[in-house]
């Protein structure tokens, strides 16, 4: 009878080992063990994870892929029951209330998962507690025009950073991730009225962006002009300057066959300053500006002095 009491409990003591030793790890998690309450530093990987048998070893699975979500700030119901001051309303720089309310998500840190067992249980209220203060710091520091045009488009890069730093001293093993802005506006009391301000601002900047465009359009267009002058200043210059080059070239080549022929012929001169005088004469009779010196000739001759010049044709 002893033998068969003994057996039995044996066998019942081999089952309890059996299902309380082994502890299958999924992926995505890590294992946590106390052995008689202290903690060991081997944290189990994902797999099969044999130990000794509960009671002696307490396992503890903690989910290192999940992504946890803390929502923070304004709700809406203490708005509605009239609370003095509502959770989640804001003061900002210039003495303006906003309402804002933000999403954190954050991740354990695989190799402290330690860290994270030993406060899991108030992890969420830290994380919250540390977006609130960011949240409060970041919108004391602006305007209130400032925190609603720009707060949803700033505020979750701030609070990432911001969230993390401040979580620094109580070393809880997690990792900001992302949060995100889920609401942002001025009190239903003045709503209507930070509306229109800043519809009136959007439109403001609507114009000054059209000014901007057009005042860019126009210094193109300038700059276009300025180039199209400046090229055909070029173009008009290279060409007097080719001109003048061959004028000189065709007076110097005058030059030296006037000399040349001046040295074989001393009248040569003469005949030059007739042969000019004669085609002037004739591009001023074309002009209207001489008439023929033939109908005044007398006996007595004729000076060239004695007829003025015919008055220029109209």
């Amino acid at each position: 009878m002893k033998r068969l009491v003994l057996s039995l409990f044996i066998m019942l003591f081999l089952l309890y080992t059996a299902t309380t030793a082994f502890t299958q790890v999924q992926p995505g998690e890590r294992a946590v063990v106390r052995r008689f309450g202290r903690l060991l530093p081997n944290q189990p990987r994902p797999g099969l994870h044999v130990g000794w048998p509960w009671g002696i070893d307490q396992v503890e699975r903690v989910s290192v892929a999940r992504i946890r979500r803390v929502a923070v700030g304004f709700n809406g119901k203490d708005e509605a029951e009239d609370v003095a001051t509502p959770a989640g309303q804001l003061l900002t720089g210039d003495h303006n209330l906003v309402n804002v309310q933000a999403e954190i998500h954050y991740t354990v840190i695989e190799t402290e998962v330690a860290k994270y067992f030993l406060q899991a249980d108030r992890a969420d209220a830290l994380v919250a507690r540390a977006a609130e203060a960011a949240l409060a710091d970041w919108i004391a520091g602006r305007t209130v025009d400032d925190v609603l045009l720009r707060g949803k488009a700033i505020l979750p890069i701030e609070l990432v950073t911001q969230v993390q730093e401040r979580l620094r001293p109580c070393d809880l093993g997690v990792r900001i991730e992302v949060a995100s802005i889920t609401r942002l506006n001025p009190p239903d009391e003045v709503k209507e009225a930070f509306d229109r301000v800043a519809q009136a601002q959007n439109n403001i900047e609507t114009q000054v962006n059209f000014a901007h465009e057009s005042a860019k359009r126009k210094l193109r267009d300038a700059e276009a002009e300025v180039f199209r002058i400046e090229r055909l200043t070029a173009a008009y210059a290279k060409s007097q300057e080719l001109q003048a080059k061959a004028e000189a070239d065709t007076f110097l080549k005058r030059l030296q066959q006037y000399r040349q022929l001046s040295r074989a012929n001393a009248g040569y001169l003469n005949t030059l300053w007739l042969d000019e005088m004669s085609r002037l004469f004739a591009r001023m009779q074309s002009a209207g500006r001489i008439d023929l010196l033939d109908h005044y000739l007398t006996g007595d001759g004729l000076s060239i002095l004695q007829f003025p010049p015919l008055p220029r044709k109209k």
